[in-house]
C-alpha cells in the first residue's frame, strides 16, 4: 500500500565457526585465532548484534566448543542476540542443517520459520551493516540472494590436464562470498531433500537451492574488504584492515 511502510520479516543468522582452517597451519582454528587483540569470530559476530536488521544468531562450533565459545566470546563480549550455540557436522553443510533444524523444531520463534535466513563464514570478519542490509533488500525482492564482488582477474577454465579450454567474459564472472540469504523455508526444504541423498556435491547454499529447488539465486554487492581467513596472509591483511578503520 502506497505510503504505508512493510512490516520486517524477522531475519536469524547462522553463523559457522565449525572448521578445522587446516591451510592456516596453527593448532588454534583460524576463527579463533586473534585479531588486534579480538578472535577472528567476534568481529562477525559482533556485525550481526549491532545490526538493526537482524533478531538473533545462531552460532555452529566444534563439537565440544560449546561451552568455550560461550564462556570465552559470546559472554565475555556480551553477544545477546546469540540465542544457541550449537555443534556443527563434518560438512559445511552438515553444520549449516544443524543451524536450520534449530529454526525448524522452533527453539526461537515461530516468527524466525517465516522470515530470512543469513548463512555467514564466521571466518570473515569485515561484514558490515551495509552488506547486511543490501541482503535485506535482495531477498526480499528475489527470495535467495548471495554476496559477491565482481572479479578483478582473468578467468581460465582447464581441463583435467591443466590446459586452459575456456575464458569467460569478466563481466559476467563474480567472486561468491558470504553472506548467502533466503526464505527461511525455502532453503529449509533445499536443504531437507538435499540431506536425503547419499552422496551430495554442493560448495555453498545457493547450489542447494539451484539445485534441490529450482529457484535461482540473485548476486547483490558484497566487499573487497569481505576477505575468509583462510592463510596467515589473510590474517596480515585483516590486521592492516582494522589498523586503517
Amino acid at each position: 500500500m502506497a505510503g504505508k511502510k512493510s512490516e520486517k520479516k524477522h531475519c536469524t543468522a547462522i553463523i559457522l565457526s565449525a572448521g578445522q582452517g587446516k591451510r592456516m597451519g596453527t593448532s588454534v582454528q583460524k576463527q579463533y585465532l586473534e585479531i588486534q587483540g579480538k578472535p577472528v569470530i567476534y568481529y562477525s559476530l559482533k556485525a550481526f548484534e549491532d545490526s538493526g536488521i537482524i533478531d538473533d544468531v545462531i552460532l555452529v562450533v566444534g563439537h565440544g566448543q560449546e561451552d568455550y565459545v560461550y564462556d570465552e566470546i559470546v559472554r565475555k563480549y556480551g553477544l545477546a542476540k546469540v540465542r544457541a550455540i550449537v555443534p556443527g557436522g563434518k560438512e559445511r553443510y552438515d553444520s549449516v542443517w544443524q543451524g536450520l533444524k534449530i529454526i525448524q523444531n522452533g527453539a526461537l520463534s515461530e516468527a524466525a520459520k517465516n522470515g530470512y535466513v543469513y548463512i555467514h563464514d564466521g571466518a570473515r570478519p569485515f561484514v558490515d551493516e551495509e552488506i547486511i542490509e543490501r541482503a535485506y533488500i535482495t531477498v526480499n525482492m528475489y527470495r535467495a540472494c548471495v554476496a559477491g564482488v565482481p572479479s578483478k582477474d582473468t578467468i581460465k577454465i582447464v581441463d583435467e590436464d591443466g590446459f586452459a579450454v575456456n575464458t569467460p567474459d569478466r563481466r559476467l564472472v563474480w567472486n561468491v562470498q558470504t553472506p548467502q540469504v533466503f526464505e527461511t523455508g525455502l532453503i529449509t526444504e533445499a536443504y531437507f531433500r538435499m540431506m536425503q541423498k547419499k552422496s551430495i556435491q554442493v560448495t555453498d547454499d545457493a547450489m542447494a537451492v539451484e539445485q534441490e529447488m529450482n529457484v535461482p539465486v540473485k548476486l547483490f554487492e558484497g566487499s573487497y574488504r569481505n576477505i575468509k581467513i583462510t592463510t596467515p596472509e589473510d590474517l596480515e591483511t585483516a590486521n592492516s584492515f582494522l589498523k586503517k578503520k
